[in-house]
């Protein structure tokens, strides 16, 4: 008799415990939601290909020959087309010149082009899995000979019936070629516009009945002369980086009716 009293009272605390634990689930499961949320969540990125111009160079001055050399990593597919671009302030826009296609994870591209200062870089379109990609931009200055008569005289003059004819364009296509001439002890010459030249290379026939002297001045500045005796040839090469006006000169020094000279000039520019 004197135990069971003890058994109930057992029971009768058990039961409001076991009511309890069946409480205790649901809580459980709702704080088990914002430990979810801190969870680091599973971020899925494309694989990243990058491409730049490892080279540019000019590799031939008389055609013009620029030639670019990239790197891509990783290699793309065997042959894979890649595009040379400038920038064009003129549209505001981007300008394929030139494309080539790939070996390994290198690609070359040699375009020919008139001489320039302008901005270049290589792009690729996309390749599974890969996203199209361009490479850092590269300013360059692009020197290549062209016909040193391009553009206009600035100026011309002389002594004795002075005459500096550069050929016409129907004639002369590459605008090298001039004629300089004037009465006996005299002298002729032009200034010519050299801006965003680095040097000239000038070819000189004296075609007279004596001794005449060839220039090239900066001002008041002999940058090169040469002194040509009756019916010869030479050529006056001279470096003129920093020279915008440069005067060709030709004077007589001693001849029986003036000097008369045969020029075919080219000069090393970016324009």
């Amino acid at each position: 008799m004197g135990v069971r009293p003890i058994i109930g009272l057992l029971v009768a605390a058990v039961l409001p415990l076991s009511g309890c634990a069946a409480t205790v689930a649901p809580a459980q499961s709702a704080l088990s939601v914002p430990d979810a949320k801190v969870a680091p969540a599973v971020v899925s990125t494309a694989p990243v290909r990058t491409i730049k111009i490892t080279s540019i160079k000019t590799t031939n001055t008389t055609k013009g020959v620029l030639t670019v050399v990239g790197q891509i990593t990783p290699a793309p597919a065997p042959r894979t087309r890649v595009s040379l671009q400038r920038w064009s302030s003129k549209l505001r826009k981007w300008e394929e010149i030139g494309h080539g296609v790939t070996s390994g994870s290198s690609i070359t591209i040699p375009p020919t082009l008139p001489g320039s200062v302008k901005t270049y870089r290589l792009a690729i379109n996309s390749q599974a899995p890969y996203a199209g990609a361009v490479s850092p931009m590269i300013s360059f200055s692009h020197y290549v000979f062209r016909g040193l008569f391009k553009k206009p005289l600035l100026a011309a003059g002389g002594k004795g019936h002075p005459q500096f004819t550069v050929i016409p364009p129907s004639e002369g296509p590459r605008r090298a070629e001039a004629e300089l001439l004037a009465d006996r002890r005299g002298y002729v010459w032009g200034d010519i516009d050299t801006t965003g030249c680095r040097g000239v290379r000038t070819w000189l026939g004296n075609i007279t009945d004596g001794t005449v002297r060839v220039s090239l001045l900066n001002g008041a500045k002999v940058v090169g002369s040469v002194d040509m005796k009756q019916e010869t040839e030479t050529w006056l090469t001279r470096d003129v980086r920093g020279i915008n006006r440069l005067r060709f000169q030709v004077a007589d020094l001693k001849s029986g009716y003036g000097p008369i000279v045969a020029v075919d000039a080219l000069a090393l520019c970016t324009n």
